[in-house]
């Protein structure tokens, strides 16, 4: 009986250690969106760590950290950034607790969007390090949004496939 009690104290101090390592988690996301509503750009992007990566909406929206503080910060300095606000997380940490994965569902200025990246644990605390943004698209509008696009998207196909 002994050895099943120390087998339970073990499985709850692990789902206990994760579940706050998640809370940990949703806290950094939760505080980066908030200071892109703020237009607080230092916080903003301190917690994201030094090689992140942001993929926007737009096809060539792949920034690293330099080209994605130029893009940003006159939509910072504006007051107002964007405004993104989680109505759904998943949250995923690897074995060691030293990386983890999610996905969200935002309400945003755009409506619905799907957030999702990585994480990557630092010294100082969860620190984002890739980042994907993109519209929510409902499938009975895909066909709608296809021919909306498919001007637009065949130049940038021909102009990427001559590189």
């Amino acid at each position: 009986m002994k050895k099943i009690s120390i087998l339970l104290f073990l499985v709850g101090s692990l789902t206990s250690a994760q579940d706050g390592t998640k809370e940990a988690i949703a806290t950094t996301l939760d505080t980066w969106h908030k200071a892109a509503s703020n237009a607080e750009f230092d916080a903003y992007f301190d917690l994201m760590t030094t090689d992140a990566v942001f993929i926007g909406t737009d096809a060539m929206e792949n920034w690293n950290i330099p080209a994605f503080k130029a893009y940003s910060k006159p939509h910072f300095d504006k007051g107002k950034a964007w405004s993104f606000t989680a109505v759904e997380r998943n949250i995923y940490v690897d074995e060691a607790q030293d990386f983890a994965w999610f996905d969200e569902l935002l309400n945003t200025q755009m409506k619905l969007c799907r957030g999702s990246g990585v994480l990557r644990k630092t010294d100082i605390g969860w620190k984002i390090a890739h980042y994907v943004l993109s519209i929510a698209v409902p499938n009975e509008h895909v066909s709608e949004l296809i021919a909306i696009k498919k001007d637009s998207d065949n130049s940038l196909l021909e102009k990427l496939s001559k590189n």
